[in-house]
């Protein structure tokens, strides 16, 4: 690779992120196709694992899951962005916000990233080995969804709803690796953050809705267009009632349904300070979902530990 390809930063990542300034030169453009300068996806990914944790608990969730599920975060968000980035590096060449990206600026080789997607996988694989059978069990399951996502946009305006089948999934794993069963509420929980995934994504792919239409690549952005705000409405008004009937059936206390408020608050603050043609208030507003995970897990953690 060239010195200059090494050195160029990725777009849409964050102004003196912390790979930019710390990183050896050798390993940034792999930092970066891991997406470890742009960890929002990394918390999004994270934030549902938490959740499940910290509903299968009595009292404090358990500590030693909750780092587990930081590394297999990590790792597997990378692996699946590098996966995504060799599957798309024509795309990604062609649409401005992406075109800085490690593969299709010529940082990285297509056999490099596949080498670096083997390591990647080895080192969640070592993580998902370490939880209960009933975990792995669901590890392995969620495979196909992964490999399937990339291909998503090539054949549907919905690749957000896929997105949110595989980007979920530890909101199952995580109750599972703390209980080896599964019940009503962590399902619940899976199945409104699929919707919250899809309103939270559609944010985000407005800010490359001109050129996914010049090169055909769909998305829920263009398939809803100027009636956003009306969808977005029922998705995460979809995630709200989700969240309280989390909360009943898990008979969670008071604490919980003031904290969901304020979580349901911050979802309304989105959609009211969305504007679809405004690129960077899309991305402030996306990155905005990792504030909304945390006052969601406060509230559950918080509600297990003083009811």
């Amino acid at each position: 690779m060239s010195t200059s390809a090494s050195e160029t930063r990725v777009a849409d990542a964050p102004a003196q992120n912390w790979v930019d300034r710390w990183a050896p030169a050798p390993l940034r453009p792999y930092a970066r196709l891991a997406r470890l300068d742009r960890p929002i996806g990394t918390w999004l990914l994270l934030l549902p694992c938490w959740w499940s944790i910290a509903l299968a608990a009595d009292g404090l969730p358990d500590f030693r899951l909750l780092i587990l599920f930081v590394i297999g975060a990590v790792v597997m968000r990378g692996a699946g962005c590098t996966f995504n980035d060799i599957v798309d590096r024509d795309f990604d060449g062609r649409v401005e916000r992406t075109r800085s990206r490690p593969i299709p600026s010529g940082a990285v080789s297509v056999k490099q990233a596949w080498a670096f997607l083997v390591l990647q996988c080895l080192v969640g694989l070592a993580v998902l080995l370490a939880l209960s059978p009933l975990a792995i069990l669901l590890g392995v399951s969620s495979l196909a969804i992964v490999a399937a996502y990339p291909f998503m946009k090539r054949i549907t305006y919905w690749p957000q709803f896929v997105l949110g089948l595989a980007f979920n999934w530890g909101a199952l794993m995580g109750y599972a690796a703390a209980t080896d069963r599964l019940a009503l509420a962590p399902v619940l929980l899976y199945l409104g953050s699929i919707a919250w995934t899809i309103g939270y994504d559609t944010i985000y792919a407005h800010q490359d809705k001109d050129d996914d239409a010049l090169i055909g690549v769909k998305s829920t952005a263009l398939r809803f267009g100027a009636a956003t705000h009306r969808w977005m409405w029922m998705f995460y008004g979809v995630m709200a009632i989700t969240l309280v009937a989390v909360g009943i059936s898990a008979r969670l206390g008071p604490i919980y349904y003031v904290g969901i408020a304020l979580a349901v608050a911050h979802l309304i603050w989105q959609i009211r300070s969305l504007d679809i043609d405004d690129s960077g208030r899309c991305l402030k507003l996306f990155r905005s979902n990792r504030d909304f995970g945390f006052i969601v897990f406060a509230a559950i953690a918080l509600a297990r530990l003083f009811t």
